[in-house]
């Protein structure tokens, strides 16, 4: 059984680098493609896009959506989070805290104001949190051969989760100092999650809990360069909701 096991556990971890490595791939192109275009030279996709995104009906879709989507992930952890110590309660629901950090950030876009500490939270959470779950996902559909609705509905609205912390990166004003906090947020969150055990239940996947663990915190080291590099360096595009 061992010298069976051996070769289908490397290929499962394989199914997680090669996840991750396409989505970085498509970062990275999408990083050269702003290299070479200014603010007053986007391309036909951004200027589409980017005023579509800054109306408020777009905007109070958004909230709403999200709304529903952190009250949603809250209630898919209620069974873990009623056997979960009180102290380690804030660091257990990862994806729902990161939705809610990003409806704080949308109620501030519709109140005209930017609040940089939930910006940098919901940019770092929202990236890190939504690639993670795609990809646990996926390792559970590679591991047991299937993967019912809500599992592919998980993996749908974690992308989308991923790529609207993403897509707002142009409205954002955070600095150093409010990256800092949500590095220290992400971070110590490992900690809570692979020390103390409290990361998101998938027992079947429990056999790679080491490889996931190291996945994790590369994830976040680079959720973190990902924010920085998309609202603090200095040839970034800035924009503004009206």
């Amino acid at each position: 059984m061992k010298s069976q096991r051996f070769p289908l556990a490397f290929f499962k971890i394989q199914i997680i680098s090669l996840v991750v490595d396409l989505c970085l791939l498509s970062f990275v192109a999408f990083l050269r493609y702003q290299k070479k275009h200014s603010v007053k030279r986007m391309g036909p996709m951004f200027k589409l896009l980017y005023p579509q995104l800054a109306t408020r009906s777009m905007l109070w879709f958004l909230l709403l959506a999200n709304i529903a989507g952190t009250a949603y992930g809250y209630y898919w952890y209620q069974w873990q989070l009623a056997d979960t110590p009180a102290i380690f309660l804030l660091f257990v629901p990862d994806s729902p805290t990161a939705s809610l950090f990003f409806v704080f950030v949308l109620i501030g876009f519709l109140l005209r104001r930017n609040w940089p500490y939930f910006e940098a939270l919901a940019f770092v959470t929202l990236f890190k949190y939504g690639i993670w779950a795609v990809v646990m996902n996926l390792l559970v559909f590679t591991t047991t051969g299937h993967m019912d609705a809500v599992g592919w509905m998980l993996v749908a609205s974690h992308f989308a989760m991923a790529m609207e912390g993403l897509l707002f990166a142009p409205f954002y004003r955070f600095r150093l100092k409010h990256l800092a906090v949500a590095a220290i947020f992400v971070l110590h969150n490992e900690i809570i999650d692979y020390v103390f055990m409290m990361m998101p239940r998938y027992h079947m996947l429990d056999t790679y809990i080491k490889e996931i663990s190291y996945f994790t915190f590369w994830l976040s080291v680079i959720s973190i360069w990902v924010a920085y590099h998309f609202t603090i360096r200095k040839k970034r595009i800035v924009l503004t909701i009206e």
